[in-house]
């Protein structure tokens, strides 16, 4: 049977991140069966007010939410938790809903929801950027981390603003589905499967404007080349900058700096390597810039909580889906 996601939608409820989850899971197919089964509730049945000035109709009350795998709260006003950091009698008896092994995701602001139900009490989390104070104050036992694009922890996952939420969906048809699925969603939807950096490159800031330019050209060229010398000498000789310019733009435009952006890019094309190829793991580790296999056990462990063989297993494309 397809995985059960149900969207509970709190008034007043942001219209465009109530839309990411059926798109994305929605899309999700193999062999032309639908991976995912997606619900949209309110607490009651029919008209939910958005944010910008209308209403949408949705078909699920809240029992809907008792036959959930998968419990996502998009982004919200609703007062009591935004405002207040609690939740009504009610709502928390609809929550109660909830089978006890269901994953729980929100996207922007529906994590106030999930802090006020007390899921993310001890845990680490995310949410817009502009909303993290706010967050810190009325939530103050969570590890909230407002640099991230999404935080994933098997059993909760959570999404910084809006767009993010794009994000994170497709990150976790990913990890339950595999890279071939994802990307085929991601294709559909004619957005990028994985984004770089965090939510730290959109936080308004100055920039520097005597630097000589973007780094992109530079990230595009050091992608096609992970498993050669990257240190940022290279990397600013490329951009034809000096180190200490080029840090400094690299980090106004993505928020890391070069070393934990060339790192994450070469763990995830080890990533990308175990799951759509035969490739010894050795020879991973090497295509991926990594070096030995130790490294890549190491980082991989880090990033994900698997060693490459278990990785490879776990996440490894059918080869229907590869072809």
């Amino acid at each position: 049977m397809p995985h059960v996601v149900v969207v509970l939608a709190l008034p007043p409820v942001v219209g465009f991140d109530l839309a990411i989850p059926p798109q994305v899971f929605g899309t999700a197919e193999r062999d032309g069966e639908p991976l995912y089964d997606v619900r949209v509730c309110g607490l009651e049945a029919g008209p939910v007010p958005t944010t910008a000035g209308y209403a949408l109709h949705v078909e699920h009350g809240p029992e809907a939410l008792a036959a959930a795998d998968t419990v996502l709260v998009p982004g919200t006003h609703f007062p009591p938790a935004r405002r207040d950091g609690v939740l009504p009698a009610a709502v928390r008896e609809v929550l109660a809903l909830v089978p006890s092994g269901a994953r729980w995701m929100s996207i922007c602001t529906g994590a106030f929801v999930l802090g006020a139900a007390g899921r993310l009490a001890g845990r680490r989390a995310t949410t817009h950027w502009a909303r993290a104070a706010e967050f810190r104050r009325l939530y103050p036992d969570v590890d909230l981390d407002e640099d991230v694009l999404f935080v994933d922890e098997g059993d909760l996952a959570t999404s910084a603003g809006l767009a993010a939420g794009l994000d994170l969906c497709l990150h976790v048809v990913r990890r339950d589905h595999g890279a071939a699925v994802a990307t085929e969603v991601a294709r559909h939807l004619v957005v990028s499967p994985w984004r770089d950096g965090g939510q730290a490159q959109f936080i308004e800031r100055p920039l520097p404007v005597d630097d000589g330019g973007s780094t992109a050209a530079t990230r595009l060229w050091a992608r096609e080349r992970l498993a050669e010398p990257l240190d940022v000498a290279t990397l600013a000789g490329h951009a034809r900058m000096s180190t200490r310019t080029f840090a400094r733009r690299f980090r106004a435009e993505t928020g890391t700096s070069p070393h934990a952006w060339v790192l994450a890019q070469r763990v995830a094309h080890a990533r990308h390597l175990l799951e759509s190829t035969d490739l010894p793991v050795d020879r991973v580790a090497t295509e991926a810039g990594l070096g030995t296999t130790s490294s890549l056990r190491a980082h991989l462990a880090a990033d994900v909580g698997l060693s490459p063989v278990a990785y490879r297993r776990t996440y490894r494309a059918s080869p229907r889906a590869r072809a």
